[in-house]
């Protein structure tokens, strides 16, 4: 079975595909992961976020190495597990300049498609129910305030030891959203057959339930 989850940044995505994966069991894809790769590569090798022919050429060189197991994933570029760094401050805030470049997105997709044909999967992102596997047996789109996406980012960069203000945060988010939803290649937005859910009022255990109820009905 592949399941796809997609959404705004913090909606809620990963820690929902997670639980959702242990739970069916399934194995588990963070396709952001790869996307903040190639920012964390371009920020280490001082590439200009203007320079797409440089940032393309770059995600074609990069050896990126997905390990997905027990629910998790472990993420090496080069042979270097650089996991952890990924959701440092100016990877969150430069992501996006990476995202949007049409031809780094159709590697990833590659990619990420080459890792979905091989078993049963949970992958979530942005335009995965759209793009990458539109066949999948069940599309979901989770969406939330900007407030509240906010608040839960601000929480999980304070747990992780970094320091950021919750209204820069906020106005961060707004202008990812922007980017996100009018970048040329690959907007986010639902799928047409996608079940949507607001996870504003939501625990991580409730959502997962109402999609196990989904996936029962499909």
């Amino acid at each position: 079975m592949k399941i796809t989850i997609d959404g705004p940044v913090a909606s809620g995505k990963t820690a929902v595909g997670r639980a959702l994966a242990r739970r069916i069991p399934a194995r588990f894809l963070d396709t952001g992961m790869m996307y903040r790769a190639i920012t964390w590569a371009s920020i280490r090798q001082q590439i200009d976020f203007d320079n797409e022919a440089a940032l393309s050429e770059l995600t074609k060189e990069l050896s990126i190495e997905v390990i997905l197991e027990d629910g998790e994933q472990i993420l090496k570029v080069n042979g270097i597990d650089v996991t952890d760094e990924l959701r440092h401050a100016d990877i969150e805030s430069n992501v996006s300049k990476i995202s949007r470049i049409g031809e780094v997105r159709s590697e990833l997709v590659n990619q990420q498609r080459d890792i979905a044909s091989t078993g049963d999967i949970v992958m979530v992102g942005r335009d995965i129910g759209t793009v990458v596997i539109p066949e999948a047996d069940l599309k979901i789109y989770l969406d939330a305030s900007i407030q509240i996406r906010a608040k839960r980012r601000h929480d999980e960069m304070r747990r992780k030891g970094h320091r950021i203000d919750l209204e820069k945060l906020v106005e961060e988010i707004k202008t990812r959203d922007n980017m996100d939803s009018n970048r040329k290649d690959s907007p986010l937005m639902s799928a047409k057959d996608a079940v949507i859910i607001n996870t504003d009022r939501l625990r991580i255990d409730q959502v997962v339930n109402l999609i196990l109820e989904s996936i029962k009905k499909s």
